[in-house]
């Protein structure tokens, strides 16, 4: 026992994160359009392979919510059958980065631009889910399904089935919202675990009539990228995808190592070794065909609460996953599809940051416009595109705030009129600082003191020799220009 100090504590806190992922790995599969079975892969291997490997020691990883709108669309676009390669490149491309050291840089990305990021993913997870609740086909754009609710409301509202799958996701809702509620002790049992069970033991008594989760096994599922499947790479939009695919599932696995640090006093996470595993584990599900995989923070919370103290735990969750999968996999298919619509409901709620968009409002409006745009352009256009928009914006409002200048003009009346420009000169204040200069009159000497600039950049320098040569008219003598470097 000595060498297994907290083997008590993490083989408790295995079987908590065990019954917390468990409706979600089978919830985030069947809402990104693949086999429940492979929601179930990708945990296993986000427990047994990235697991055991070094970096974050207690976050937990697997399929995840976050990367639900990003998966769907590609296999809307390509097909099941390329998402195992898509997904083999997309860890290749971890492991390169994670290797190269890439992965610290991660933390230097806008705090607006990830919480844009999942607030966008947020909407489009809340309107898709939405659709599925009520048994019926959603729009293939987040814009389309947001605009297409009212419809959709409408349309279940005479629809007796459509009603009774609507009210089993409703009922699933409030139970993990109610569950929180309850005393500590019904706490045992995850909220997501007990409203999938109750929603179960309410279809099967009643013989509702709602869509049940469709079962292969996991042999059945499972598929090793065929030859045929890279020919898909001939393609610029996979490639778009699996670039996609690599930097999202990296974000979202070293964000949530930054918040898991922060809930326990154990060893830090390192940056690299924690991309590496992401890598590791994202190779390994696309030679299976399975979903990405990402830290996960609900799991990873949970496994910080639940008292773990080493990776055990969520080694053992992953074992407690491969042999329910292997032992009990008929009982997925008494899970009604609108109770994990449900699930994923309320976890795509719990993504919208709702105190930090009030809070940006309130001191930082700039940021919080960077997060709005965000979250609209993934709603708008799709995710990939939407965190390069939003990355944009935050790249060029540092660059916009970072480039003060500041010209103050000295006229004693006689004799030359003196200018001293300090700060930082950037085409971005070209406007602004030649309609200080243009302003000079031309028949009085001027001497411009550029000693006091933090950063002269080319345009800016090109742009003071131009106006020193045509400002002055023919009988003044010409602007004279003083620099710590030759301007």
């Amino acid at each position: 026992m000595s060498r297994f100090p907290y083997l008590r504590q993490d083989l408790a806190a295995s079987i908590v994160v065990f019954l917390v992922a468990v409706p979600l790995c089978v919830g985030v599969a069947v809402a990104s359009g693949v086999p429940a079975e492979l929601g179930l892969v990708t945990g296993i291997v986000g427990g047994l392979v990235t697991g055991l490997l070094p970096g974050s020691s207690l976050q937990v990883s697997g399929p995840a919510a976050g990367l639900t709108v990003l998966v769907f669309e590609a296999v809307s676009e390509f097909g099941v059958a390329a998402l195992g390669t898509i997904v083999l490149l997309a860890g290749l491309l971890q492991l390169a980065m994670g290797f190269l050291r890439v992965g610290r840089w991660f933390r230097a990305i806008s705090v607006a631009v990830v919480e844009g990021m999942l607030c966008g993913i947020g909407l489009v997870i809340i309107a898709g889910q939405l659709y599925a609740a009520a048994g019926l086909k959603a729009p293939q754009t987040g814009l389309g399904k947001i605009m297409g609710l009212p419809r959709a409301l409408a349309d279940a509202l005479v629809d007796s089935q459509a009603l009774t799958s609507l009210a089993i996701g409703a009922g699933t809702i409030v139970v993990i919202v109610l569950w929180k509620k309850l005393p500590k002790k019904a706490h045992a049992i995850p909220g997501a675990l007990a409203a999938v069970a109750l929603a179960t033991l309410a279809t099967l008594t009643f013989d509702l009539p709602v869509a049940t989760v469709d079962v292969e096994g996991l042999l059945g599922v499972v598929q090793l990228p065929g030859a045929d499947t890279f020919s898909d790479l001939a393609s610029p939009a996979i490639w778009g995808t699996i670039v996609a695919f690599a930097l999202i599932a990296s974000a979202e696995s070293l964000f949530s190592a930054a918040a898991v640090d922060r809930l326990h006093n154990g060893p830090r996470t390192q940056y690299n070794k924690e991309m590496v595993a992401q890598g590791a584990g994202n190779t390994l599900c696309g030679l299976l065909g399975a979903l990405p995989m990402t830290a996960v923070i609900v799991r990873s919370s949970a496994n910080v609460q639940a008292g773990a103290k080493t990776k055990a735990s969520r080694v053992l969750h992953g074992v407690w996953i491969l042999l329910f999968a292997a032992a009990l996999p008929s009982t997925l298919a008494l899970i009604p599809i609108p109770a994990l619509a449900g699930i994923l409901v309320h976890a795509g709620w719990k993504l919208i940051p709702f105190g930090q968009i009030a809070k940006l409002g309130r001191d930082h409006r700039g940021e919080a416009l960077i997060l709005i745009v965000t979250a609209g352009s993934i709603v708008a256009v799709n995710m990939f595109e939407g965190v390069l928009i939003g990355i944009a914006m935050s790249v060029i409002k540092t660059a916009w705030e970072t480039s003060h200048v500041k010209l103050e003009v000295i006229d004693k009346g006689a004799g030359p009129i003196r200018v001293y420009a300090s700060g930082n000169a950037t085409f971005l204040r070209l406007p602004k600082i030649f309609d200080s200069l243009e302003a000079l009159p031309e028949d009085r000497p001027i001497e411009l003191d550029l000693s006091g600039l933090h950063h002269l950049d080319h345009a800016c320098r090109t742009a003071f020799e131009n106006w020193a040569e045509r400002h002055s008219a023919p009988d003044t003598e010409p602007v004279r220009i003083t620099a710590t470097e030759p301007v």
